[in-house]
């Protein structure tokens, strides 16, 4: 008989097993999973017989996909106000993922995309496949990154994180290690034994070195860790890190364009798809993110700008053309990058209005109201 609580928990030995187990929506959170994580994370760290955490995803399709947009799409369809509430709870989740004080390992196998991102990424021990795809994709969808997502992206070298959030573009094992959303390549067919390594203390030996008693567990990781197959950024550095530099969004397609690569040229055309307004949000986000001081001050600003997303009608439509009709022809407002001015996009960074509550997880987070623009207009991310 099939178990369908959307979060299976099991502890063997000293490690506490939390399986996302939605696969047919490629484990695509709820709110209620949110919370039940959170939950066993908050107990976790007060168990002292829980020496460490693993997350990992049902199936073999993905660890998670994301939120749940329908759900999203619904609501805001509805102007309902549920999915703040949700955002609420993620936010924390991932805060408390970043702090937790234990080993937290998360196999990030198959599609890590969005809301997956943000229960993995900031873990401790982060694993990849040869099929993982990782990506922050909501541009294509009139929404920004988040989650925490603008801080990973921003702490990418050069300007690959930049490049990342503006084509909401996925990345394969080699290429996520590169931009720090993750630190070792596990291949799928060792991730059985790996799994069954970190939940008994005395598992048997890696392929590589022991990892029975007293062994820790970066070190039952590392024993199973190999090289992944080869990436594709590396080689691409040049042309991103000098077109992403450019102060705006204009300014980066300009350079694309003119760029003789013909993968860069490609892009343009590429962004030249997404909601303009998403874009040059997105933009002034991740560099924002670059200038903060912490995790917690980066997902107050998401709060913030994923509010006033929520609002906007590019997102309802983007969910509805990519997703829901996935006719691809979405119908953005405005609809192009000459018509977002700058006291629009300033306005996603305004603290939240009269009736509204700020994330607030930062002690003393600044007030970004007087922003004008000008953090799109200068610094780079990473």
């Amino acid at each position: 008989m099939n178990d369908d609580r959307p979060v299976l928990l099991e502890t063997r030995g000293t490690c506490m097993h939390l399986t996302l187990n939605r696969p047919r929506a490629l484990n695509a959170l709820s709110h209620t999973m949110v919370r039940l994580l959170d939950e066993a994370l908050a107990r976790a760290e007060q168990d002292d017989a829980i020496h460490s955490v693993l997350l990992s995803g049902a199936g073999d399709r993905g660890l998670c996909a994301g939120g749940d947009i329908r759900a999203l799409h619904d609501d805001a369809r509805a102007s309902g106000r549920a999915s703040l509430g949700f955002w609420r709870d993620e936010y924390r989740l991932n805060a408390r993922i970043a702090r937790f004080p234990k080993p937290y390992v998360a196999l990030m196998d198959g599609i890590v995309m969005g809301g997956g991102v943000g229960v993995s990424a900031h873990a401790g021990i982060r694993v990849v496949t040869e099929r993982s795809r990782v990506a922050m994709p909501e541009t294509a969808i009139g929404f920004v990154p988040d989650v925490g997502g603008t801080r990973l992206l921003a702490a990418a070298p050069g300007e690959l994180g930049t490049h990342l959030a503006l084509t909401g573009r996925s990345v394969g094992a080699a290429d996520a290690i590169l931009c720090g959303l993750a630190d070792h390549h596990v291949p799928v067919r060792l991730l059985p034994a790996l799994t069954e390594a970190l939940r008994e203390p005395t598992g048997p030996p890696g392929p590589t070195g022991p990892t029975g008693p007293g062994a820790s567990v970066a070190d039952i990781v590392q024993g199973f860790a190999t090289d992944p197959p080869a990436g594709d950024l590396a080689a691409q550095r040049d042309w991103i890190d000098d077109c992403y530099a450019a102060d705006t969004v204009e300014d980066i397609v300009r350079k694309l364009r003119a760029s003789r690569v013909p993968a860069a040229q490609t892009v343009a055309d590429e962004l030249l798809t997404k909601s303009p307004l998403a874009l040059k949000v997105t933009l002034a986000a991740v560099r924002r993110a670059a200038g903060l001081d912490s995790l917690e001050a980066v997902l107050d600003q998401e709060f913030r700008v994923s509010s006033r997303a929520f609002e906007h009608p590019d997102f309802v439509e983007g969910v509805r053309a990519r997703i829901i009709d996935k006719d691809n022809a979405p119908q953005w407002k405005p609809g192009s990058l000459a018509e977002v001015d700058d006291q629009e996009v300033a306005r996603f960074f305004a603290p939240l209005g009269p009736g509204e509550q700020e994330l607030a997880l930062a002690p003393g987070p600044a007030d970004t109201s007087a922003w004008d623009g000008q953090d799109e207009q200068g610094g780079q991310g990473g």
